[in-house]
């Protein structure tokens, strides 16, 4: 019978290595499971064979089976077509891999062998990451490595969350459940950033074109008046000089770069200053800080870190090891830092309620919730109410923002045109009223 090497997490969350006897990797998988482990890894013991000799004949050593190939080299020896030719850079679209997820949840339910469904869905694929990864795990499987490992060596197209979850569904025969969970999770979280984009759309389209209207009268219109103000012998008011000067400095001295390119310098040197970890973890106690934004920002972080953790706990994933998906998924280091302390303080006997009330970054509502989640054994029920509580915040809130964004966008954009129109014609009435006052 052959022999599994595997690792896994006991209760506590602390890792176990180990070996078993069993016919198949998911017999022994669930050998492991009965033991009370959760299996993280597991592969099949390479056996020691000898090849036997007849009396008299010298002994021979049988030569090593080659290994065998990794998935990405067998793909390559591979003859390729032009339709097999592609060039991919970046991720798999969110739209792909929930489209992607639905239907391999669906040919699961149908009952197709999970090698069978991989290959279907590859062959429905564009060139692309998503075709070739999906080519690589067709191959992994069909060498007998577990659907989670194969995916888990395609971070680009499968993060963390997503291989944690399809393992928990392997080791708990629910596979087709857990993945219809896991699109239905990654289409919501899909849509509150459709909807965190979509109101910023608006204001950013506004601001730039009043942007480039300013300087273009400023480059093109202004100087033509500073011509006919040349003409007056009378001194020109403060106002009106001040806007001659801003012209000047925008035509002549490379002001319009500076007015360009301000938002472009300020977008990289942020992207910059958040390749480092303080950095990273200033910018996101700043962004908390913003008023009206941080509350949606602080809001829709507490939406997808509890609708995280309540999803990976409903798939039976050890609380320790969902709460460090959740920690490296939430995308704010203030909330990392939070669920750190959470993660040691449940390590070490406490609860999750505590730790995280004294962490101080969730209303008391939350918390309250989460506490009643524990005592009453629905924690991933309760995490998931709170989920759909927030998103419906972040909408209202985002619907809000919007409304008072208009009128202070007109009201600025009304001061800069009174303001350049005041400039330009104020010389023209003070020209009139000495005339006048002369005749």
């Amino acid at each position: 019978m052959p022999t599994f090497q595997y690792e896994a997490l006991n209760g506590s969350g602390q890792q176990v290595k180990a070996e078993i006897d069993a016919g198949t990797s998911d017999e022994a998988i669930s050998k492991v499971r009965s033991q009370g482990y959760f299996v993280t890894k597991i592969r099949e013991k390479a056996a020691k064979k000898a090849a036997k000799s007849s009396p008299g004949e010298p002994a021979t050593t049988a030569a090593p089976a080659a290994p065998a190939a990794p998935a990405a080299a067998r793909r390559k020896k591979k003859k390729k077509g032009l339709n097999d030719l592609s060039f991919s850079v970046g991720k798999v679209s969110q739209k792909i891999l929930v489209q992607f997820t639905r239907q391999l949840s669906t040919l699961q339910d149908a009952g197709l062998p999970i090698l069978r469904s991989v290959k279907i869905l590859h062959q429905q694929q564009k060139p692309g990451l998503m075709r070739d990864a999906l080519d690589d795990v067709a191959a992994d499987v069909e060498g007998g490595t577990t659907l989670s490992e194969s995916f888990s060596r395609h971070p680009r197209v499968f993060d963390k969350l997503y291989v944690n979850m399809v393992q928990a569904g392997e080791t708990g025969g629910v596979l087709d459940v857990i993945l219809q969970r896991l699109a239905e999770f990654m289409e919501k979280s899909q849509k509150l950033k459709r909807r965190l984009k979509g109101a910023m759309i608006y204001p950013a389209v506004v601001i730039s074109f009043a942007c480039l209207m300013v300087t273009g009268i400023m480059i093109i219109v202004i100087p033509k008046f500073k011509k006919l103000f040349a003409q007056f012998k009378t001194g020109l008011p403060e106002i009106t000089q001040i806007l001659i000067n801003v012209s000047y400095w925008m035509a002549h001295e490379y002001g319009w770069a500076w007015v360009l390119g301000t938002p472009f310098g300020i977008f990289f040197f942020l992207k910059l200053v958040g390749k480092t970890k303080p950095g990273r973890f200033v910018l996101d106690v700043v962004k908390l800080k913003i008023p009206v934004m941080g509350k949606i920002i602080q809001k829709s972080t507490i939406a997808r870190f509890t609708r995280t953790l309540g999803t990976l706990l409903s798939a039976g994933v050890p609380i320790l090891e969902a709460i460090n998906i959740t920690r490296d998924t939430c995308g704010n280091m203030v909330y990392e830092k939070a669920l750190q302390k959470v993660h040691d303080a449940i390590r070490e006997g406490e609860g999750f309620a505590n730790p995280l009330r004294n962490a101080r970054v969730c209303d008391s509502i939350v918390v309250n919730m989460i506490d009643v989640g524990e005592e009453t054994g629905d924690m991933d029920k309760m995490l998931m109410k709170i989920a759909d509580n927030y998103d419906e915040e972040v909408d209202v809130m985002v619907a809000s923002m919007v409304s008072i964004l208009e009128p202070i966008m007109i009201v600025v954009l009304g001061t800069i045109v009174g303001f350049i129109v005041i400039a330009v014609f104020y010389p023209y009435i003070k020209l009139l009223s000495t005339m006048s006052g002369g005749g």
